[in-house]
């Protein structure tokens, strides 16, 4: 069975990106950071994003900066397969994409039940949400940013408590946490 990983930027204040989508205030630079997201992104999963996240990833990855700037980790996304859970979209041109116009957690169950490597949810504040009130997620990966952005999206809105379980924690000299959560059950 394969398994569901979420991994998400977030500010102190609990949002994904500021009132206009923004979310240039993850992109940290330093050594140390760049060394831990090359080595996160050799991981084997297939992707999953909503449209605006996947429309922001699209635009930036397969890029000639995004080569430049962090090789492995655009080699990666853009090799990747990918898919994006869209009912207005009318295709995926990024390489390696599939375009699911039906109901998010329904696939990802289907997929779940699936050999293949893990799926992973990058941003996708709704398609989160949906995956976790229908119990899909396997893990959360967060990565808190010493930053409070006063409005924005947030990442959850689901419809019950969720608790979860923190079972790893790693601090960065920049002043990112990675916080990893488990369904507590």
């Amino acid at each position: 069975m394969r398994k569901v990983l979420v991994f998400n930027n977030v500010s102190l204040d609990g949002y994904i990106a500021d009132e206009k989508g923004d979310m240039s205030w993850a992109h940290t630079q330093d050594p140390e950071w760049l060394a831990f997201t090359s080595e996160n992104a050799k991981g084997q999963a297939e992707m999953l994003f909503g449209r605006v996240t996947y429309e922001m990833m699209a635009g930036w990855w397969p890029t000639p900066q995004a080569m430049q700037g962090m090789p492995d980790v655009a080699r990666a996304m853009n090799e990747t397969q990918k898919v994006v859970f869209s009912r207005t979209l009318e295709k995926a041109a990024w390489q390696n994409t599939r375009l699911v116009k039906s109901d998010p957690a329904a696939e990802v169950r289907r997929m779940k039940a699936e050999t293949g490597p893990g799926l992973l949810v990058m941003g996708s504040g709704t398609i989160v949400s949906q995956l976790t009130d229908a119990g899909l997620v396997d893990e959360y990966q967060l990565v808190l940013h010493g930053i409070a952005l006063g409005r924005g999206k947030k990442m959850f809105d689901v419809r019950e408590r969720t608790p979860l379980a923190l079972v790893k924690t790693r601090v960065f000299k920049n002043g990112n946490v990675v916080l990893w959560y488990e369904p507590a059950r």
